[in-house]
């Protein structure tokens, strides 16, 4: 299959592309940047210059192909405007992009989140939240999944915050660069909340198999750990980096990462494991947390 992808060479990006071309599959990656068409060229890839804001190279890149995987976003968290604007962007890349691909029964498969229900573990069957900040992200991706109404096989893969690779990346990757900014591994609220975590190339083969056999208008759980604790997390952080661990006030963590980071949010796999036959392979967050440089 020749598959079109935004955000080819970010952390999941990349680790997907390599899933993808590791078996048998073809890449045309959204580059938004010279480095980037190059990141892209040096994986496999064939690279496709343009952005999510660029109407017409994301419908060249959809007619182009068998099938779509979509999960470029904004990387600023700085304000409840930044992440609106990210959203923004994403939700009308998406739209054009299952524009494109009505009638065809091609496959649209997209990144989103794990949804929170307070007091249990959520499962796939959950509904995301449409409050708060990120509900309008929401709210673009059930527009996806409504898309097999119009004849495309969508799918969303729900990742959960921290999605990691060798201690970086997602919730903890912010706590770690944080740590090593101000000298203390902060956590907030009392430290038991727990955090679903996924090793970036057992994510990387959830997407594939949405994209080949994922039933349209579905959602799926890329949790590989269902939940642990901040305190823990937070404990072999600061082990790693040989700095004092303590809590740390919520809004110390910023106007938006501050309350997710206090929420308590576990989420299952369960459904996915069955139906997809998705077998998380890769190190735990805690133990991949071990591979953080002191």
């Amino acid at each position: 299959m020749r598959v079109f992808i935004t955000g080819g060479t970010g952390l999941v990006g990349s680790a997907v592309v390599a899933e993808l071309l590791g078996h048998g599959h073809t890449v045309l990656a959204l580059a938004r940047s010279d480095a980037s068409a190059r990141a892209a060229e040096k994986a496999g890839a064939e690279s496709l210059r343009g952005g999510l804001a660029d109407v017409d190279v994301l419908r060249a890149g959809a007619a182009r192909t068998d099938g779509v995987i979509h999960v470029a976003f904004g990387k600023d968290y700085s304000s409840p405007e930044a992440v609106a604007a990210s959203i923004a962007e994403e939700a009308a890349a998406q739209q054009v992009i299952g524009s494109a691909l009505e009638g065809s029964d091609r496959p649209f498969v997209i990144a989103a989140g794990t949804p929170v229900v307070p007091g249990r573990v959520v499962t796939e069957a959950d509904p995301g939240s449409t409050d708060g900040p990120g509900g309008d992200r929401v709210r673009a991706s059930t527009a996806v999944l409504e898309l097999a109404t119009r004849g495309v096989r969508s799918s969303a893969i729900r990742l959960p915050r921290t999605v990691h690779n060798r201690g970086n990346g997602g919730f903890a990757g912010v706590l770690t660069q944080i740590a090593r900014q101000s000298g203390v591994v902060g956590y907030p609220g009392d430290g038991t909340q727990r955090w679903p975590a996924v090793h970036v190339l057992d994510a990387a083969v959830l997407f594939r198999l949405a994209l080949e056999q994922a039933p349209a208008g579905t959602a799926w759980h890329a949790v590989a750990d269902e939940g642990d604790q901040v305190r823990d997390i937070a404990a072999v952080i600061g082990r790693r980096l040989d700095l004092p661990v303590r809590q740390m006030p919520t809004e110390s963590f910023g106007p938006i990462m501050g309350p997710s980071f206090a929420t308590d949010q576990p989420a299952t796999s369960a459904h996915t494991r069955q139906a997809l036959g998705w077998v998380p392979k890769h190190p735990s967050l805690l133990d991949d947390l071990e591979n953080i440089e002191p």
